[in-house]
């Protein structure tokens, strides 16, 4: 038997059976005629292979393997009821709803620490499921379900998946705080005399900065591309490398170690964010009220 070939109605109708015990209540509980009862009714009964009723003097009694199958119906017709409900209405304060984010780990440093602050007066059950996943399968995972929201730079999504920015930051160089060509002030020459630290989750490519670059004619010097931001912190205080990254980022590295941060010379385009969600969702109220949370806690129109 696969659950594909079954009418789940057929399960409200069985239920309805066993709670009134006689074949018109059933039908008036669930707003369907006598006659449509009678054949779901006989249609169980193909299914399976059991009369599930016999009609007595008493009303409709169930039979052993009617007794045995109502727990299980009744639990999962709870469930469906309950989904139903929660987006409906949706209480953060009681509900044990779990969240599942796409993001990358400087998004994760910045964003989820004051979004758990949030949650913890605002919804206590609630918990969230952080993890990067790649943007050529965002659109998949949002549309399946797999996930409920991504925050990641702007994108071009299909049709289906719906946006609204969520950060600006510029960019800014960071070096160490003794670094021995660079104090307090940063020219173009210095610069590009500099080697740098670049972070991308793309193997390859130009980054922001080397667009603005490219441009003026000029190249930076990359000695080194990783994937990670928070591995930079070590590499920077330690090194004499230096790295352009958000101001947002900039800000979390002054509270791990003695640097530097600095104005770029030349003019290049913030780094912007975006949060993304599946249609499906958007009038979804758990949804809507947790693209709020991410809302608040991103300080939107900040750096």
């Amino acid at each position: 038997m696969k659950l594909s070939d079954i009418d789940l109605n057929l399960f409200v109708v069985l239920d309805a059976i066993y709670t009134e015990g006689n074949l018109t209540r059933a039908g008036e509980i669930i707003g369907i005629t006598q006659p449509a009862v009678s054949n779901s009714l006989s249609r169980l009964r193909t299914l399976f292979d059991d009369p599930l009723f016999v009609r007595t003097a008493d009303g409709m009694i169930p039979t052993p393997v009617a007794q045995n199958i109502i727990g299980g119906v009744r639990q999962a017709l709870d469930l469906v009821r309950s989904s139903v409900q929660d987006s409906e209405h949706f209480d953060p304060l009681q509900s044990e709803k779990r969240f599942r984010i796409s993001a990358n780990d400087l998004t994760e440093a910045i964003q989820i620490p004051p979004l758990v602050r949030q949650l913890k007066d605002a919804a206590p059950k609630v918990a969230i499921e952080c993890y990067q996943v790649r943007r050529r399968d965002l659109n998949i995972e949002l549309a399946s379900g797999n996930l409920d929201l991504a925050i990641d730079v702007p994108l071009t999504p299909d049709p289906q998946i719906k946006h609204v920015a969520l950060r600006q930051s510029p960019q800014v160089c960071v070096v160490r705080k003794d670094h021995p060509l660079i104090k307090n002030k940063l020219s173009l020459d210095d610069y590009l005399s500099l080697e740098h630290i670049h972070i991308s989750s793309r193997r390859g490519g130009l980054g922001i900065v080397d667009l603005a670059l490219g441009k003026m004619g000029k190249k930076r010097n990359i000695v080194l591309r990783t994937q990670h931001y928070l591995s930079s912190p070590l590499l920077v205080t330690t090194t004499d490398l230096a790295m352009t990254v958000p101001m947002t980022f900039a800000r979390f590295l002054t509270s791990l170690g003695p640097v530097q941060v600095l104005d770029l010379p030349f003019d290049a385009s913030d780094l912007e964010t975006h949060l993304y969600w599946h249609e499906s969702t958007d009038k979804d109220q758990a949804n809507q009220w947790f693209r709020s949370m991410i809302m608040e806690s991103s300080n939107l129109d900040r750096t």
